[in-house]
């Protein structure tokens, strides 16, 4: 029996809806400026060029329908993403079996201390302190695609108070999901339980304590949660 010399870490795990079973999380990859409306926004030119990606932590990610205020901050923005979830991984991997790699999606949201993540850009340094606090990635359940198939297109809404702040298609991303998965698979080697988040729209924008976020995505369905 493996005896650990601290209490064993629990498994950071999401839901999969229609059944009582979990997906694991492994890591977390999160590619930036993957829509050309949402560069330009944050100032950047919208042309092709090769994506870059950071990360979460998977005890960053959050099945619950609240998102705590972090510290430390005063300008926390939302960003109406899709969550890709691998049941299987490796090296290399081409484009063209890059799908058979797909356990399945769930909406999601990559919070960002906005204030933190200007420093650090600003200073030449590392993003995490404005991207990997906790909760930062409100989640819905995983939908497999063996049920929904691999959605490449599709209306993604984020409203606020019910007033609409992003609107954007998946059809938009520069970077499509087998884009990503090679790429990334060039770098790492990707294994079970890997999710990347795939971009968000333009329209970002701060939150307050109480506010309510509405995440929609037609083949997904919805994710509603409040700012405490």
């Amino acid at each position: 029996m493996v005896r650990y010399v601290i209490p064993e870490l629990q498994v950071q795990a999401l839901p999969v809806i229609g059944t009582d079973e979990l997906f694991p999380v492994r890591r977390v990859y999160c590619i930036g400026r993957n829509y050309a409306a949402h560069a330009v926004e944050m100032g950047h030119n919208p042309d092709k060029e090769a994506p870059f990606f950071f990360q979460k932590n998977p005890d960053n990610l959050n099945p619950s329908s609240e998102f705590p205020y972090p510290p430390k901050s005063n300008d926390v923005h939302h960003e109406a993403e899709m969550l890709v979830a691998l049941k299987s991984g490796g090296t290399n991997i081409s484009q063209e079996v890059a799908m058979s790699h797909v356990y399945g999606y769930a909406l999601c949201l990559d919070m960002t201390r906005r204030d933190r993540q200007g420093e650090m850009k600003k200073a030449g340094r590392p993003w995490e302190i404005g991207k990997a606090f906790e909760h930062s990635a409100p989640c819905g359940p995983i939908h497999r695609a063996s049920e929904v198939g691999h959605p490449n297109e599709g209306e993604l809404t984020l409203r606020v108070n019910g007033e609409l702040r992003q609107e954007g298609n998946l059809n938009q991303m520069i970077w499509k999901v087998p884009e990503m998965i090679a790429y990334l698979s060039a770098y790492y080697e990707l294994a079970a339980g890997d999710v990347i988040l795939s971009g968000t729209p333009s329209g970002v924008q701060a939150v307050e304590r109480g506010d309510v976020m509405l995440l929609n995505l037609n083949l997904l369905g919805s994710l509603e949660v409040t700012v405490t």
